[in-house]
């Protein structure tokens, strides 16, 4: 298994375009960073973890050529913008694309992309086939997730454990329930916004904590916005075995 980090950062904070903090223009790539998503090949099957706003550029840096599947933790837009440039995919493999969402992500879906559901379909437009997730475990092109359900502030969002990984972005708890079926995970990517508080997102040192708690051998952590610092200051404060994860950053399982 592969575990390919498409992108590690976030729509919080302020546009780079205005922005003259010493991250936002730093010449150092690995604080260059896309909306959080990952990319994950087990086998010959390949699927990604949500599709946000920078899903055609990540898809074409890897060079992804096969895609056997999207799944969507929540409906926030930096995590669903994206899913049109699925259209790509079905003109080069000829079959609808399955994606994988619960109620409230598929209803945010059906709002953003109401064309994409109509009964009088366009010519052209993405091809997809349907998933409803109820909160048991599933296959995605034959990989086995277990949904992991944290809090996003009010809102429910969707982590997942895949084999002796778990990824869990947009999260601030996590309840009981869900911390049991992260028992023996070997890697965790978890969310990490910041240093100081969030009303939304885990802090550094809570993400830190949180870590501790489950006990993986390492924890990646994503979901960073330039209100964290730069990546090499920022690496030299965590423990042996947290790691800021980067775009581009690929991990074998």
């Amino acid at each position: 298994m592969k575990l390919t980090f498409l992108g590690t950062g976030t729509s919080q904070g302020v546009p780079v375009i205005t922005c003259t903090c010493e991250v936002c223009r730093s010449p150092d790539p690995r604080d260059k960073r896309l909306r959080c998503s990952v990319l994950l090949e087990v086998g010959d099957k390949v699927i990604v973890i949500d599709t946000g706003p920078d899903f055609r550029q990540q898809m074409l840096r890897e060079q992804v050529m096969q895609l056997d599947g999207v799944v969507f933790t929540h409906p926030h837009k930096d995590h669903i913008a994206g899913m049109d440039d699925v259209r790509a995919f079905n003109f080069r493999q000829r079959r609808p694309m399955d994606i994988y969402a619960n109620e409230l992500t598929l209803s945010a879906l059906k709002r953003e992309y109401a064309y994409v559901f109509a009964e009088d379909r366009y010519p052209g437009i993405p091809d997809i086939r349907v998933h409803l997730l109820n909160g048991a475990p599933f296959e995605a092109a034959g990989i086995e997730l277990i949904p992991i359900p944290v809090m996003h502030y009010k809102m429910p969002v969707l982590g997942f454990r895949i084999g002796d990984l778990a990824y869990i972005t947009d999260a601030n708890y996590i309840p009981p329930e869900s911390l049991a079926k992260l028992h023996g995970v070997k890697v965790l990517v978890l969310n990490a916004l910041r240093k100081t508080e969030h009303l939304s997102h885990f802090s550094l040192s809570q993400a830190i904590a949180m870590s501790r708690q489950i006990g993986p051998q390492h924890t990646y952590l994503t979901h960073i916005s330039h209100l964290m610092g730069r990546h090499a200051i920022v690496s030299e404060e965590l423990p042996a075995n947290v790691t800021i994860a980067h775009d581009g950053l690929s991990i074998a399982l």
